[in-house]
């Protein structure tokens, strides 16, 4: 039986307690019923671990909170504050460090009674906690002053806030329960990546809770959650657009992401990059957080695209035009045989992969660059947007060429004999993320239908009797990479994180496709992944996960892309899926 079962009310309930992701604008946690809860805020640190007694059960899960027959964990919105209520408060543990890669030497900070309340003062935050009769209300802050303003919030105005906000991500109540729960939860995971500092200012779209420390803001992850935002929060798709263009160089070159970290754990992270042997090559900016990754700039120029053509505004474009420019040279720099040529590192998106060569993710990205260029200069540099136009015209025959296979599918990725410092190699086997491919019409509608139709025969587990786990999710490659020699860490393992695992942004994309299509089937990807969060027990939209390995990370924004296709095509969602 699933741990966890969703409600009608889009809820999700269950009779055990479960981690309980948190993520409001500045505070952020995983906490759980049965009497504890570790706690951090955004751009600072770990704040440390609160006990106090259990909540009985059964329990109901929404976004940011938790209610039980005796209480409940509700988290507020415009400070960083939480109440639990029908418990005591048993005990504080601060952290020791900022990061578990903090090296700094700090003092070891106590729990100390002021009046009714205890204080917590960390090197880099203050955290307040007050017993108020049965409920047990926690407050943090970057200084002191901020801590007491969030304190000054009544339980009844933490909890209204927190009502509301699970009812502002309940976005598609006609559904039937797991629909209108996925919807429910995906929501949640964009909009709590909205972060911000402690004056309120826009912080960046964080990526996830085990991807804050540093604080950083990423270029894909936030274009994948931007998809949903473009629609449900616009503002905040502005703002992350100048914030994603302090990475960007003059020449085009971009990080995997932006550090956006407050100034304890920054010179905590500069002190670490700038010491330990290797750090500062990888990082090679104070504010970069892997610098120079093939996939960023694209990113950052359909971000751009993204933007306009939901809000017909073209300022971004415009202010930020010399950087486009300066993306569409390099890459046409970086080109052989009329397709850029990625070295053979692992920065883009599977960053435990070697991938060298034409790489079919980043070739669809970079033809999906070419049109916003052609569209977007029409108006602000007719030159560059006929040039733009024709190599997309020119690009789009090229991959063909280079990259479809005798099995009905385009190749990982394919270096052929003579590109300049790339060593020969194919990897044949289907991807999820070549689906970028057929996003930006890079390739002919007959081959498209084809490579949807090779991806639910192999990738889809319930059609594929060759992998040995049955029917959990769609994998997003398949078969395993057979150049062992181009995998490392998690990826090296059969089935995990790059090499097979679901990745609930993937299955969206995929989802989408056949949506966009017309082509029945998309329920399966949009709904399978969540419902193997819920017969695991994990509450939230996950990083991604795999039968043998587990899952990542809790409330992952781009695993939002599943409930922003739910959303671009509710009608024909509400409808149903007749295959």
């Amino acid at each position: 039986m699933p741990v966890l079962t969703p409600r009608a009310d889009g809820l999700v309930e269950s009779t055990t307690p479960v981690l309980l992701p948190v993520m409001a604008p500045r505070l952020q946690g995983e906490l759980s019923a049965a009497g504890f809860g570790d706690l951090a805020l955004w751009g600072e640190g770990d704040l440390g671990r609160i006990r106090f007694t259990p909540l009985a059960g059964p329990y109901v899960h929404g976004p940011n909170l938790l209610t039980a027959p005796g209480g409940g964990i509700f988290v507020a919105q415009e400070a960083p504050v939480m109440v639990i209520c029908g418990v005591a408060y048993r005990g504080f543990t601060p952290a020791r460090r900022c990061a578990s890669w903090d090296r700094i030497h700090h003092p070891k900070a106590g729990v100390r009674r002021e009046k009714t309340r205890r204080r917590v003062d960390l090197p880099w935050a203050n955290v307040l906690i007050e017993q108020r009769g049965v409920d047990l209300v926690i407050a943090a802050g970057t200084d002191i002053a901020e801590a007491e303003r969030a304190l000054h919030f009544s339980v009844d105005t933490i909890l209204a806030e927190a009502r509301a906000y699970a009812a502002h991500c309940d976005r598609l109540p006609e559904a039937d329960p797991m629909l209108r729960s996925m919807v429910m939860q995906g929501t949640h995971a964009a909009l709590s990546s909205v972060r911000r500092d402690e004056r309120g200012r826009f912080d960046g779209l964080a990526a996830g809770l085990h991807y804050s420390a540093p604080a950083r803001t990423y270029y894909r992850d936030g274009y994948w959650t931007l998809q949903l935002l473009l629609e449900a929060a616009p503002a905040m798709v502005h703002e992350e657009i100048e914030m994603l263009a302090s990475g960007v160089q003059p020449d085009g070159e971009a990080p995997s992401g932006v550090i956006v970290s407050g100034p304890e754990q920054a010179k905590a992270w500069e002190e670490l990059r700038t010491t330990v042997f290797g750090l500062d090559w990888i990082h090679t900016r104070s504010n970069d957080w892997w610098s120079d990754h093939f996939d960023s700039p694209l990113f950052f120029v359909l971000a751009i695209g993204d933007y306009e053509r939901a809000s017909g505004g073209d300022e971004p474009a415009e202010r930020h035009w010399p950087l486009i420019k300066a993306i569409f040279e390099r890459y046409r720099g970086f080109s052989e045989l009329g397709l850029p040529v990625k070295p053979r590192h692992d920065r883009d998106w599977a960053d435990n992969v070697y991938r060298g060569g034409f790489v079919a993710y980043d070739l669809g990205l970079w033809v999906g660059t070419l049109d916003v260029i052609a569209r977007l200069g029409r108006r602000i540099d007719p030159q560059l947007s006929g040039q733009a136009r024709v190599l997309a015209e020119q690009t789009r025959q090229a991959v063909d060429a280079a990259l479809w296979g005798p099995d009905g599918w385009y190749a990982d990725y394919h270096a052929p004999p003579g590109l300049e410092d790339v060593e020969p190699t194919l990897e044949h086997h289907l991807t999820l993320d070549s689906l970028t491919l057929l996003r930006h019409d890079a390739v002919p509608p007959d081959r498209a239908l084809q490579v949807l139709e090779a991806v639910r025969a192999n990738l889809e587990s319930r059609h594929n009797d060759a992998q040995p786990y049955g029917d959990w999710g769609v994998m997003c490659c398949f078969p395993p990479y057979r150049h062992k020699a181009d995998t490392r860490s998690k990826s090296a393992f059969a089935y995990r994180y790059h090499n097979g695992s679901d990745w609930p942004w993937l299955s969206g994309l995929y989802a989408e496709e056949r949506l966009r299509r017309g082509l029945s089937g998309w329920r399966y990807p949009m709904l399978r992944w969540w419902e193997s969060c819920l017969e695991q027990g994990w509450m939230g939209a996950v990083e991604y996960f795999a039968p043998p390995w587990g899952r990542g990370s809790l409330l992952q924004g781009w695993s939002a892309m599943p409930a922003a296709a739910a959303l671009k095509y509710r009608d024909v969602v509400l409808a149903g899926d007749p295959g």
